[in-house]
């Protein structure tokens, strides 16, 4: 399989501390699977093509943004990297392409009984390291907040989910968080806030509605666990 994952306007651009802010999740445990995944076993897999260097920090696209998430959820459900890194493998074979982790289907059809990986397919179990399953809801969970494109590969992220306006658009802003209708940045609203501005005036100034204020507070507002 041949691609090419170098800095592109769609593709978006993420360091290890805008993901750890996107994910709410600690910034320690997105260098760890950086440094096992993106610049060890991946980048050798895909000849150092998984990641590039900007501004002399480390960055992904969107979709390894996407798959990240789901690798490091499998770990935290006690699956060992390995095991990880063969199911990716036999996906990637499968369905040739360098993401499958972020091919909806695969989503919605994966499974681990803590030890190893199982995918779904055609009415079959297939067992993804070549020889009980639990279902891993947190990996269901960011599926339904998950936008795909035509082809099934995500395309979109809803961090607060579909119903609320903040987005994760590769193809706005580099993927930055911005709202559904309107390419502001949620971290310019909630520092009106934080200076004690109302959300009706904040609302005004930017021209947005005062739903779409407290989106951009309550995503500013979370604190990872």
């Amino acid at each position: 399989m041949d691609f090419e994952n170098i800095p592109e306007i769609g593709k978006g651009s993420f360091t290890a501390t805008e993901i750890a802010d996107i994910l709410n999740v600690k910034y320690h445990h997105i260098h760890r699977w950086i440094n096992i995944y993106w610049d060890g076993k991946l980048s050798k897999e895909y000849g150092e093509k998984y990641s590039w260097v900007t501004d002399g920090k480390r960055a992904v696209s969107f979709h390894t943004f996407v798959e990240f998430y789901v690798m490091m959820q499998f770990s935290e459900a006690g699956v060992k990297p390995r095991e990880v890194m063969k199911a990716h493998t036999e996906l990637s074979e499968l369905y040739n392409t360098a993401f499958p982790f972020a091919l909806q289907h695969v989503l919605e059809n994966i499974h681990t009984d803590k030890r190893k990986i199982y995918f779904d397919k055609d009415g079959s179990t297939l067992t993804l390291d070549g020889s009980k399953q639990f279902n891993l809801k947190l990996i269901q969970d960011f599926c339904v907040k998950l936008e795909f494109n035509n082809e099934n590969l995500a395309s979109k992220y809803y961090p607060l989910g579909k119903k609320k306006s903040i987005v994760i658009d590769p193809e706005r802003k580099f993927g930055q968080p911005v709202f559904k209708t309107h390419n502001t940045f949620p971290d310019i609203i909630y520092d009106h806030y934080q200076a004690g501005e109302s959300i009706e005036y904040i609302a005004a100034i930017y021209e947005l509605n005062k739903a779409e204020v407290r989106d951009a507070i309550q995503y500013k507002s979370r604190r990872a666990a």
